[in-house]
């Protein structure tokens, strides 16, 4: 016989305890409404750096707290600045964060 799911203490309460999550009060505003920014500029490499990650990747909107709309134009400054070469592809070791298990091909010992 199948146990019985959802007896005694209710299973969302339960859960958001579990997980420490604290929701009630506003969202934080986005750092570019905030600052009344209109139009994200690929050229300003030192704020676009704040949208990027160690290895490269764009943060998403969750980490960032930009909005829909300035998440979207940082996205695309970002790919356009390095297109042009103002930002990396990648990190600057290339694949420092590999485990240390594994070699490259170049480096094997013969």
């Amino acid at each position: 016989m199948a146990k019985a799911r959802g007896r005694g203490k209710p299973s969302s309460s339960r859960r958001k305890d579990k997980r420490g999550i604290q929701s009630g009060g506003r969202r934080k505003p986005c750092p570019q409404c905030r600052d009344k920014i209109e139009q994200v500029d690929y050229k300003d490499i030192a704020s676009l750096r704040r949208f990027i990650s160690d290895k490269g990747k764009i943060r998403s909107r969750r980490i960032t707290g930009a909005c829909r709309r300035h998440q979207s134009q940082i996205a695309k400054a970002v790919k356009r600045a390095r297109t042009l070469a103002l930002l990396p592809y990648v990190n600057e070791g290339g694949r420092d964060d590999s485990p240390s298990g594994r070699r490259d091909r170049g480096d094997r010992e013969r």
